[in-house]
């Protein structure tokens, strides 16, 4: 039960992390890499995939470093890697088609968190940008007329 908790934990706080990170510094003084994703090319690849690799080199050492003992650093290493896949569903396939076959579900949570990050890219600029996160998002976007 105790794993379950700092799996869930993990997963919680990239959430919260990823926003601040997301709203601070990659709008901040990482924007020189994070622009790379608000003008994104043709190719397969952006700069700002740095960060997925950074996030990823966290968590398995966490899972690396708890796997002898299966201790909390393993769980919460396990949270932030599923979070990750989570990132990667939602964010790269079907918000970004990246990969084109993945297409968008129609589910009203979807959509919503379609349309946030759809307001987050309005801008291709440093400043003015709105919604950070990932699957915290205002509730305004979740509100559809019948």
């Amino acid at each position: 039960m105790v794993n379950l908790l700092f799996l869930i934990i993990g997963f919680v706080a990239m959430e919260v992390a990823s926003w601040a990170i997301h709203k601070y510094l990659m709008h901040g003084s990482l924007w020189f890499i994070h622009k790379s994703h608000h003008n994104p090319s043709k190719g397969k690849f952006e700069l700002n995939d740095v960060f997925t690799l950074f996030f990823g080199s966290v968590a398995v050492a966490l899972i690396i470093f708890g796997l002898p003992e299966w201790d909390y650093r393993f769980w919460l290493g396990a949270g932030i890697s599923l979070y990750g896949m989570v990132y990667f569903i939602f964010h790269d396939m079907f918000i970004h088609r990246r990969l084109k076959w993945a297409k968008r579900p129609g589910s009203k949570f979807i959509t919503g968190i379609a349309k946030a990050h759809q307001d987050h890219h309005k801008t291709n600029k440093k400043d003015g940008a709105i919604c950070f996160g990932l699957l915290y998002v205002p509730k305004r976007y979740f509100k559809f007329d019948k």
